[in-house]
């Protein structure tokens, strides 16, 4: 049995394992492709320059994502502000998780869809916003209903969406710079290298091309992964506010056993929702390296291994 605070503390701390480990690999991928593009073309602008244009192109685009997430999103969803008479329960339990967290009351919505699933996004908790679907609101009781709530209010105090918006640019900045080195190689013209450093070139050359190829890949892998670990911190979160896994986990259950598709969700809001809106998960599928291998591609760790988690808290 794994002490609830133990569980918060261990996801945290394996994220900024991966963070740290993750900040590491694009510095070295960043360094080896600039290196290579400097030996390519000849001058330093080419080369570790390109990591600062790199950085600049990346991080302005996912700043407007970042910054108007709540809005963008909202308006793919098609969802309605929720009202405090008709959606009386979702807003008081909002409430009273906020009381119990100190953290800002956030915006609620709801989107008309019978599918069960919510989701939360915002810059910061000043600027947050849960939303739930009317078949998630209908068919929870409260208990499940303050599970569900209180793990989309622990994404908004953890500041997974700035978080995962600073990876963003990272996995931007190393898919951008592996795509002008391929490009330059297919496209471009190299100058007339010097003797003296054609070797110690030739080496940044091929570890550049290597990188470019499998790091793109590589930083979705890792970006993905993380996006996992934060749902089972969003989950042991959710049970520390609450006092009680039964609710979450009851609840969980309940939207793992719902195969409705939800059909204002896509791919590039999918990792929002409190479970795949897809419904990829298959509780009955059999553990294999074919199972284990896609799910390195998944938004979402399985739904048994969520429950699982939590079952061994108390």
């Amino acid at each position: 049995m794994v002490n609830v605070y133990e569980g918060v503390a261990s996801n945290k701390r394996r994220s900024a394992l991966i963070i740290i480990l993750f900040s590491i690999f694009v510095a070295l991928v960043a360094y080896f492709i600039g290196q290579a593009l400097n030996y390519y073309y000849g001058y330093n602008p080419s080369g570790l320059g390109m990591v600062g244009l790199a950085l600049i192109i990346s991080g302005i685009t996912s700043y407007f994502s970042y910054y108007y997430s709540d809005k963008i999103i909202l308006g793919l969803s098609s969802a309605r502000p929720a009202d405090k008479r008709q959606d009386f329960m979702f807003y008081t339990v909002a409430e009273n998780l906020s009381l119990a967290t100190g953290l800002p009351m956030p915006k609620l919505y709801v989107v008309e869809d019978t599918a069960l699933n919510a989701f939360a996004t915002g810059r910061d908790p000043e600027h947050a916003v849960i939303c739930a679907t009317t078949g998630l609101l209908s068919k929870l009781n409260r208990t499940e209903l303050e599970g569900v709530i209180g793990h989309e209010m622990s994404h908004v105090g953890n500041y997974d969406i700035r978080l995962m918006s600073v990876v963003t640019v990272m996995v931007g900045i190393v898919t951008l710079m592996a795509d002008w080195l391929l490009r330059s190689r297919f496209y471009g013209s190299s100058r007339d290298n010097d003797d003296d450093k054609g070797n110690a070139g030739a080496i940044f050359m091929v570890v550049g091309i290597i990188l470019a190829l499998l790091s793109p890949l590589i930083a979705q892998l890792v970006q993905l992964a993380l996006s996992r670990r934060r749902e089972f911190l969003a989950d042991a979160s959710s049970v520390k506010i609450t006092r009680q896994p039964s609710g979450l986990i009851s609840a969980l259950k309940k939207l793992e056993a719902d195969k409705e598709p939800l059909e204002v969700a896509n791919k590039a809001t999918a990792h929002l929702f409190i479970v795949n809106p897809f419904h990829l998960d298959d509780p009955d599928a059999k553990k294999s390296a074919i199972s284990t291998f896609a799910n390195l591609f998944n938004t979402h760790p399985p739904i048994a291994d969520r429950l699982k988690a939590l079952e061994s808290m108390s």
